[in-house]
């Protein structure tokens, strides 16, 4: 499926993004050619999302190290744990990011024995697999996951998992995408997702793009649009699921999970391979990040509390397994027991 935006691109040593924060009042781009700046860009989410994460850390260690000439494979090395480490530092939550780190810095010790040339030639090369094996993986979520959309459903999405999160098209809303291409008719609700408004300004903004019946709601309307609006499903994305199927999303996603219950209408996740981290056995373990203060009592520089307030400002939620009703993978949509299913993915 041919994607309508690329929210990354690495050339020639300049890695060009979109600035996520714009939206959606223009389509910015910006230009980075340090791979600090990329952790500043990281960090304020002029990017983000769990797989966009992973590519731009893979991309990351390549604008770092590409001006590295001397024939000296322990400086080297040096200088690409110090770009890791730098990066690994930026957000703490989604594993995509760690994965691909991680993944980098494998083949740049197998490759020890050979030129730095050719060192920084394979990492760039890896960089470029691991962007093209993202899409591959939306396409294959997209294609998987409108299995479940029929005619005339109403869906329910929370924060931004298109293409705007990913190498272009996207998880959960790439099987929005997808059935819309399959001529399916459905409505889709997204909710703001405070405090920084990814529903609102991002998903909102692709959903359109691709012609999708849209409808904006706030957080704290989900529960009666739900019961008024006819919702029956829910599909979002996810930043880290555990082994038994506990799933870290942004903050908000638990309290849709508890709504989906209740109302007796499925709730799924839709995220890559590259988002389970089964070296952690439940949720209980995966870190969430709890960002600063500013982003809560205030909006657009105008302040919405008192500067003194105290505040409470987690990233994420995890929604325990047993109120997930199945998970949309491209390897399938993997149901309960999880403990059984997950192996489609090994």
């Amino acid at each position: 499926m041919k994607v309508k935006f690329k929210p990354i691109d690495y050339k020639n040593g300049k890695l060009r993004i979109i600035d996520q924060t714009a939206l959606p009042q223009k389509l910015q781009y910006i230009d980075i050619t340090d791979y600090r700046r990329l952790g500043t860009a990281i960090r304020n989410m002029e990017l983000r999302g769990a797989p966009l994460l992973g590519i731009a850390g893979a991309y990351g260690l390549v604008l770092g190290t590409c001006d590295f000439n001397e024939e000296n494979f322990d400086k080297f090395y040096m200088l690409f744990q110090n770009i890791k480490d730098h990066l690994a530092a930026t957000r703490p939550t989604a594993v995509n990011l760690f994965y691909t780190l991680n993944r980098m810095e494998k083949v740049v010790l197998e490759s020890n024995e050979k030129s730095i040339g050719t060192v920084k030639k394979i990492l760039k090369t890896e960089a470029d697999k691991i962007y093209k094996e993202d899409l591959e993986l939306s396409e294959k979520i997209g294609i998987h996951g409108s299995k479940l959309i029929k005619n005339n459903d109403v869906i329910l999405t929370h924060c931004n998992a298109g293409g705007l999160a990913t190498s272009g098209l996207g998880t959960a809303l790439a099987v929005l995408f997808t059935s819309k291409a399959q001529n399916k008719k459905f409505r889709v609700f997204a909710t703001e997702t405070r405090p920084l408004l990814q529903g609102a300004r991002l998903t909102t903004w692709e959903l359109l793009k691709y012609n999708i019946d849209a409808t904006l709601i706030c957080d704290s309307m989900a529960a009666y649009a739900i019961k008024k609006k006819s919702i029956n499903k829910i599909i979002v994305g996810a930043d880290r699921i555990a082994r038994n199927g506990d799933t870290a999303n942004k903050i908000g996603t638990y309290n849709l999970a508890i709504l989906a219950k209740f109302h007796k209408i499925p709730f799924y996740i839709a995220a890559p391979s590259t988002t389970f981290d089964f070296s952690l056995k439940n949720g209980e373990s995966i870190p969430i990040e709890e960002r600063k203060k500013e982003e809560l009592i205030s909006c657009n520089g105008h302040a919405t509390a008192p500067p003194k307030v105290n505040v409470f400002n987690p990233a994420f939620d995890v929604v325990p397994n047993n109120l997930i009703t199945g998970i949309i993978t491209e390897a399938g949509i993997l149901l309960h027991p999880f403990s059984k299913s997950f192996k489609k993915l090994s």
